[in-house]
């Protein structure tokens, strides 16, 4: 099996309130530092060794994960993980 782990995020210059909830909620907690602060999303799945994996996730992402409009998405994959 191979293990797939895929980041969805927003594209830059769109607008993220769920980030800048974050981002202010951990502000008013003690931590003005924090700047710029983005949400994104993980999936991680198992996919068999015998699938095209780099074809198969960027078909997922692009036609149900990821929103190509507003999103972006980058993909890592392990190899030779037992199930």
């Amino acid at each position: 099996m191979k293990k797939v782990r895929i980041f969805i995020t927003l594209k830059e210059g769109v607008l993220d309130p769920q980030g800048k909830a974050v981002q202010e909620a951990l502000q008013a907690n003690g931590f003005p530092e924090v700047a710029d602060t983005r949400v994104g999303k993980y999936i991680e799945m198992s996919l068999p060794d015998n699938a095209d994996t780099a074809q198969e996730v960027q078909r997922m992402c692009d036609k149900l994960l990821a929103n190509p409009v507003m999103e972006e998405y980058s993909y890592t994959v392990e190899e030779g993980i037992k199930s």
